[in-house]
């Protein structure tokens, strides 16, 4: 008797658990919360991105067209045959062929897919953007999305959501990269991107959480505090866009009305309370580039990647991008959680939930 009621019960639990990724070994589930950059125009079965990707159970990858190791050739982008082949290639090393493939393409300055590797290259910035009527607007974006669609791209790192406020902001107002002042508009400009990101199954990201908008600095170059300068209706859109978005990238501005002590990206207050208990966004959180001056020059590697999964962040991203002499192996990643899961640093729980939210990510495509 005891014998047929565990028969029963295991089969009735299996499929649960296989469904909460606990059949997955802990190191195939820290993989799929890992983004990272690589060199190279293509990834054949014997190339070091493939391996990582079927070793690691790699969850995404990001494309650069500049090669910051070498100017005259390309990172990962050079044509529109060659880009379609990589992403093919990248999907048929992934054990699902759900590998997310991310690149930034907002339009205007930042734009992967340029028109000397024969894409459009000439889409809008967010500040020309809305001089258009709305049909206009989902029309421009739906080209964009169907471009990035026809060559395997699936996750756009895009829109930004940050507020226009000030005018001394480089990386924001400079770049004409706002939808505008109002949370509302912004909100509603964002809503009509993804709609048209979504008409091809192109995943977004909105971003830069908690807002970047206000600041001065440039978190590439290194800290960067926006405690004087934010202001509360920046979170507006976050809360706004907290059902339609498919994922938010968290920046790494300082903030002391928020956490007097980590910058965003690393903040178990800004991400796991403002943004997911007090705003109520359920899905997946990723974090800006972690390779970036504001965290590289001030959080070595293990403590970063402590401090980012103990905040809720679930996909880390490593672009291997703004110094070449920094590249990171995803093996390094890796092996770094696995011991602060050992150590109980980080909890296997935290690694559980970003799988599973990963997964339902995925399933959107």
């Amino acid at each position: 008797m005891l014998k047929k009621i565990l028969i029963i019960v295991s089969i009735v639990i299996t499929p649960f658990m296989l469904h909460a990724g606990e059949s997955l070994s802990l190191e195939k589930k820290i993989g799929q919360m890992l983004m990272v950059g690589f060199h190279g125009t293509s990834a054949p079965k014997s190339s070091q991105i493939c391996k990582d990707i079927k070793r690691y159970n790699l969850g995404s990858v990001i494309l650069f067209d500049y090669n910051p190791v070498d100017k005259n050739k390309p990172k990962n982008i050079a044509t529109k045959k060659q880009l379609a082949k990589l992403t093919q290639e990248l999907q048929a090393c992934s054990k699902d062929g759900k590998l997310l493939i991310a690149v930034d393409q907002e339009g205007g300055r930042v734009q992967r897919l340029k028109s000397k590797y024969g894409f459009y290259g000439k889409f809008p910035k967010a500040s020309d953007v809305i001089k258009m009527d709305q049909s206009q607007i989902f029309n421009t974006y739906k080209r964009m999305s169907k471009e990035l669609r026809s060559v395997g791209i699936n996750y756009d790192l895009a829109p930004v959501v940050d507020l226009d406020i000030n005018m001394k902001n480089h990386v924001i107002h400079g770049l004409g990269r706002s939808f505008g002042k109002d949370p509302k508009i912004v909100a509603k400009y964002a809503s009509t991107f993804i709609d048209a990101m979504h008409s091809n199954g192109v995943l977004t990201s909105i971003k830069h959480f908690p807002g970047h908008g206000s600041s001065v600095g440039d978190t590439h170059k290194g800290f960067v505090d926006v405690t004087n300068l934010w202001q509360k209706k920046e979170l507006e859109p976050y809360r706004l866009l907290k059902d339609d978005a498919d994922t938010v990238m968290v920046a790494h501005v300082f903030n002391k009305n928020l956490d007097a002590k980590y910058p965003a990206t690393l903040s178990a207050k800004t991400v796991n309370g403002k943004l997911r208990k007090e705003l109520g966004f359920k899905g997946v959180v990723i974090t800006d580039d972690l390779q970036m001056g504001a965290i590289s020059k001030k959080y070595g590697l293990k403590n970063t990647l402590q401090l980012a999964i103990n905040a809720g962040d679930d996909i880390l991203l490593f672009g291997n991008q703004l110094d070449p002499r920094k590249i990171v192996t995803i093996e390094k990643l890796v092996k770094t959680i696995v011991k602060l899961v050992k150590s109980g640093n980080v909890s296997e729980k935290s690694i559980n939930n970003s799988y599973n939210r990963i997964q339902k990510l995925k399933k959107k495509l």
